[in-house]
């Protein structure tokens, strides 16, 4: 009786410990996504968001297609694959982060085969390196 007493003690202290260890966690503030930042800007209505992605079936296809080079580019990293590309009436919008120079042209040069040079607007921009 005595042990099993001893054993619920310290499975008490331990959940407690757990709990306690938890919550310090959770009240720890985690450094803001890549986009945080962007989003807020977003906010103004003054630049192209997703929301701003046309429902044209030509519009969509071609961000489908823009997408698609983008996403099977092995030489990008997965910050550039996740850039967003708007589409409206045939226009290219490019935004996000990308993790160098090269990544940027490369994307940009993906839109460009896909929608042509004078229909893409590039606001890619790259990350500072730390």
């Amino acid at each position: 009786m005595h042990s099993v007493m001893k054993t619920n003690k310290l499975t008490y202290t331990a959940a407690v410990l757990a709990l306690t260890l938890s919550c310090a966690t959770a009240q720890d503030k985690k450094p803001d996504a890549d986009n945080t930042d962007r989003n807020k800007q977003d906010q103004d209505g003054k630049t192209k968001t997703p929301m701003d992605q046309s429902n044209a079936p030509e519009d969509i296809k071609l961000v489908a297609k823009i997408r698609k080079m983008v996403v099977d580019d092995k030489s990008l990293s997965a910050t550039a694959k996740n850039c967003k590309i708007i589409t409206n009436s045939g226009r290219v919008t490019l935004r996000g982060p990308v993790n160098t120079a090269e990544e940027k042209s490369i994307v940009e040069a993906h839109a460009v085969m896909s929608a042509g040079k004078d229909k893409v607007e590039s606001h890619l921009e790259v990350k500072a390196s730390k």
